[in-house]
């Protein structure tokens, strides 16, 4: 099965390709298909992958993945939210975030976060789509960290993993993460599916 993923971010779609290629599953890149621009004005992140992965099917005449994903953090009621890859502005580097970040939870001791990941895949034929999240508990630490992944990961804490996913290998942070996790129950999903 060809699936085009709906995301111009090569590390998430590495991630999604890691999981969803051991179901024999080949993801179609943007660089392939009939790129769409879609605005994501929904006011959740079901919304928003609802929208790509709708816009990108039609567009393509075959079934498309989108994934919206995003950090929440309880002192800031739930920011960055649907807003995490635009916090410091609309073209904010992954780097300008968690400067951000930092500067507005300085002084707070109670950092605890999570990241959502949801997950939309549309077919064409507008038939029953398949729906999928996932989330993750942590905390936000108090410089960065690591090497590894991408957005928030230096700064997110995993008590699972014991250090931050930027810390960790891209298996070991799919095992926990929001993304393989709701990844996990879309392939499901489609293995029921048949």
């Amino acid at each position: 099965m060809k699936i085009v993923v709906a995301s111009n971010n090569k590390k998430k779609r590495a991630e999604i390709q890691t999981i969803l290629g051991a179901l024999g599953i080949e993801l179609v890149t943007p660089e392939n298909t009939i790129s769409v621009d879609v605005v994501e004005d929904a006011d959740s992140f079901a919304g928003n992958a609802r929208k790509k992965a709708e816009a990108f099917a039609r567009a393509n005449g075959r079934p498309a993945l989108a994934d919206d994903s995003g950090l929440c953090v309880d002192a800031l009621k739930g920011a960055p939210g649907i807003y995490s890859a635009r916090f410091a502005g609309e073209d904010a580097t992954d780097a300008e975030n968690n400067i951000k970040l930092l500067a507005d939870l300085n002084g707070i001791e109670t950092r605890t976060a999570h990241f959502v990941c949801a997950l939309h895949l549309a077919f064409p034929d507008s038939s029953s789509p398949l729906t999928a999240e996932g989330s993750v508990d942590g905390s936000i630490l108090c410089a960065l960290s690591g090497n590894t992944g991408f957005g928030y990961d230096p700064l997110f804490y995993s008590p699972e993993l014991g250090k931050a996913f930027a810390d960790s290998t891209p298996e070991e942070k799919a095992s926990v993460s929001h993304r393989g996790r709701a990844l996990r129950l879309l392939a499901e999903k489609l293995r029921q599916r048949g």
